[in-house]
């Protein structure tokens, strides 16, 4: 059964584009305000594709953000990291360019299925030097044991998955640790694996004791 997806857009040629996910297991209904994401939700349904236009920057001061309790697609037709950081911080769970193909627009919407954000390496960056500035820096290890999330990991993976949470790039991480890239990559699809994160935004949270 094809399950509903909301598209929000006043865009006739994006709503046309969008539509063509009802070929890939979807069942397309359209909107144009944002206030019908919050009726879609009511009635029970989670999955939507958002006009990064209509988006605002932040949530307001005393609102939940539009798209909680949501799984929101946000697209964009001229993508830029500013954007996309609104996007996320009204709720949305994935940020991508508009005009994507049908079966890249449903690969994304299966990523974020699976419990794991989209977006650009750019953008995921900034979002992961933001969660290093606001909260905490990553608990060390005490009297000889890794802090709780690193239970499971080698002292390296540990190492690796602490740069990766504040932000670091593959290739900066490979330099501070004197270690190939590639086996940056290894250290942290192993840690993916065994701390059951998707990708290194959830990573961030689960290093800095956000996410069980």
């Amino acid at each position: 059964m094809d399950r509903p997806l909301l598209l929000l857009t006043r865009d006739d040629a994006l709503w046309q584009h969008w539509r063509q996910l009802g070929a890939a297991g979807w069942a397309p209904h359209r909107a144009a305000r944002l206030a019908d994401a919050r009726a879609w939700r009511e009635q029970g349904r989670e999955w939507l594709i958002a006009d990064a236009a209509l988006v605002e920057p932040s949530p307001p001061a005393a609102g939940a953000a539009v798209f909680d309790g949501l799984k929101a697609l946000v697209l964009s037709t001229q993508p830029g990291d500013v954007q996309g950081r609104a996007a996320f911080a009204q709720g949305a769970s994935g940020y991508a360019h508009a005009w994507s193909a049908p079966e890249q627009l449903a690969t994304i919407l299966q990523t974020i299925a699976s419990g794991s954000i989209w977006t650009g390496r750019g953008l995921l960056q900034q979002l992961l030097a933001d969660v290093g500035a606001r909260l905490p820096r990553p608990a060390a290890a005490t009297a000889g044991q890794p802090p709780a999330w690193a239970a499971t990991l080698t002292p390296r993976e540990q190492a690796v998955a602490q740069l990766a949470a504040l932000g670091h790039s593959n290739q900066d991480i490979a330099q501070a640790l004197d270690i190939t890239e590639r086996t940056v990559r290894a250290h942290l699809s192993a840690s993916f694996e065994k701390l059951q994160v998707g990708d290194r935004l959830m990573l961030a949270l689960k290093v800095h004791g956000i996410s069980g």
